[in-house]
This record gives C-alpha cells, structure tokens and sequence, in this order.
C-alpha cells in the first residue's frame, strides 16, 4: 500500500525505509534552510549529493550536518559553486559538471530570493525573475544532457504563484511599477511553467518535471522583508480565513518544508508528477484562473500549467539568455 502523507510529514517520515545507495542528486541552495535539509536527509539516505551555493564558505559551515547524515547514512556531499544572479557562474557550474560527465538521478532546483528589492542581476534580469528562474533555465538545460533515462527535476516553487503571472511583454519591469511580490509571484510562476515545458521535451525518455510549493517557512528567504511584515501578512491571511471559515495558516517546520521536494523527487510515482504541482506531499488541484483562492486553500493556478504558455516563457527565456535549448 502506498503511504499518505499530508502537511505535517517531515523529510525523515517520507523517506522511511527508502535507501538512496547508487543515486546521485544536485540541489541548489544548501547554505540555508530547506536546501540544508533536503541534502541532510538524501545524503542521509544513502545518495551521493551534489550541493550547489553562491556562497561557498558559508555553505561550507552550515552543511556540517548534511557531512554527518552522509557518513552515519552511508552517502556522500560535495559542494559546488553557483549564482544564480550571473550567468557566467551558472555556465562555470554546469560546463564543471558536464566535464565530470556523472549522471544525475534528480536535480532539486531549491534556491531562490523573495520580495527583493527592486534591482537587477548581473546580466541585467529583473532580480527576481533572472535569480530564480532563467538562472534554472539555463543551469539545468545546460546540464540536461546528465539527466539518465528515467531522472526527474524539482523546481521549487510556491503558493506566491497566485500574486502573478509572468509578463512576457515587461519581465524586467522596464514599463510596469515594481511590487516585491508581484515580482515574486512572477518568478515562482515561471518556475512551474518550466518545469511543464521540460516535462514535455524529456518525458519520451522517462525524465519527469514537476514543481512544488513547500509551504510556509520561516527561514532566510524572508531577510529582505521589513521587521513585522511577515506578521502583519499572517495576520491579514488569517482574517480573510476566519471570515471564510477556514482553519488558520501555520508555519511549518524546515523538515515538514523539505518533505514535498524530496516526496515528488524520489517517493511519488513519475507519472503521477511529472508537469504537476505538487504542495503537501500530494499532487495539488488546478484552480481557475478567475476562481477566488486564499493563501490557506490549496490549488494551482491554470495559468501556471498551460502548456502553450509555458512555451511562450521557454522561448522568451531563450531569448532573454541568448542560447536555445531542445
């Protein structure tokens, strides 16, 4: 029988009894929060992970536990550097990796920024928008190649998709007033749209796409919110709740954050995720675009799966970093 799990399973509760002994997995943004645990718990499973970070000595310090669960766990980490907001550090990374030339059994593609203010990356991306999602698109087209037959990628991304969809004609905000989470909303859009454009060009060959909404954590993702916003947002999510008789939204824990990245990339069945959305370790509803919907509810946007749009976004990405991918 295949178990269930729900909102308050954790990483060690989906993993139980899973070995990850001959797997090899990179994920992005192992300095903090949900990247250190889900490297903690593969590794401790038995997989061989490959933690990529923009800061490589920090990354360094924090994954003291990810080097302890491998060796009690029999896996293996290594780190690799990466950021995301320059491009020509992701193509270092993944012209490194393809020069290793060792396959890959999953790639979690976790980092990301929030409600930044207005800026941009060093290729001249709208923060946001180029950190979490064309700084992906390129990293894991470039390395696609390494994914064998039958890999899967997870892209985090987040119920924030609701606050907008990509704008395809102004990504950098170059026409439009800049709101954080609009941006935010934007760039967690993009990163479901291109995981059901990449499910479509690798499924022929068993590697599956799918994106995940980890729920609400608190963790460095919030730094660059003012002090109290965060609660002031809890509150205003609640109070809409309330008067819709639902139960309130709650925190969940960095490992209980963790579990629907790691279900979707090694428990759930392929085919049940791939170029789905996936939150609380199960495959979520799809939510008409028009059709009101709180942050407590469940459910993905239509706009966020459609694969003519997500077409749209792949070529525009394209354009956007000047390469072409298959």
């Amino acid at each position: 029988m295949t178990q269930i799990f729900d909102a308050t399973s954790t990483t060690d509760d989906v993993l139980s009894g899973v070995s990850l002994k001959g797997k090899r997995v990179l994920v992005t943004g192992v300095s903090a929060g949900l990247g250190i645990e889900t490297a903690r718990a593969l590794a401790g499973h038995g997989a061989h992970v490959v933690g990529a970070a923009r800061d490589l000595a920090k990354a360094e310090r924090a994954t003291d536990q990810v080097r302890v669960a491998a060796s009690q766990g029999g896996g293996a980490f290594e780190l690799t550097a990466l950021d995301l907001a320059d491009l020509a550090s992701v193509r270092a990374c993944a012209d490194r990796l393809n020069a290793q030339g060792t396959p890959f059994d999953l790639v979690i593609a976790n980092a990301g920024v929030m409600a930044t203010p207005f800026g941009h990356t060093k290729d001249g991306f709208e923060t946001q928008f180029g950190t979490n999602h064309l700084g992906h698109f390129v990293l894991v087209n470039r390395i696609a190649g390494l994914l064998h037959d039958g890999a899967r990628l997870v892209n985090v991304s987040s119920a924030g998709h609701r606050f907008a969809d990509v704008d395809l004609d102004d990504p950098n905000f170059e026409h439009t007033p800049y709101v954080p989470f609009v941006a935010y909303g934007r760039s967690k859009t993009a990163n479901i749209l291109f995981a059901v454009a990449f499910d479509a060009r690798h499924r022929a060959r068993g590697v599956r796409a799918t994106a995940v909404h980890p729920g609400g954590i608190m963790t460095e993702l919030v730094r660059h919110m003012a002090p109290g916003e965060i609660e002031a947002m809890v509150s205003q999510i609640n109070e809409q709740a309330a008067a819709e008789g639902q139960k309130p939204f709650q925190f969940k824990s960095i490992p209980q954050g963790a579990a629907t990245s790691v279900w979707a990339g090694v428990v759930a069945e392929a085919g049940a995720v791939g170029a789905h959305y996936c939150e609380d370790c199960h495959v979520s509803d799809v939510v008409p675009n028009d059709q009101p919907i709180s942050l407590v509810n469940a459910g993905v946007r239509a706009y966020a799966l459609d694969p003519a749009h997500a077409e749209a976004l792949w070529t525009k990405s394209e354009e956007m970093v000047g390469e072409r991918f298959a």
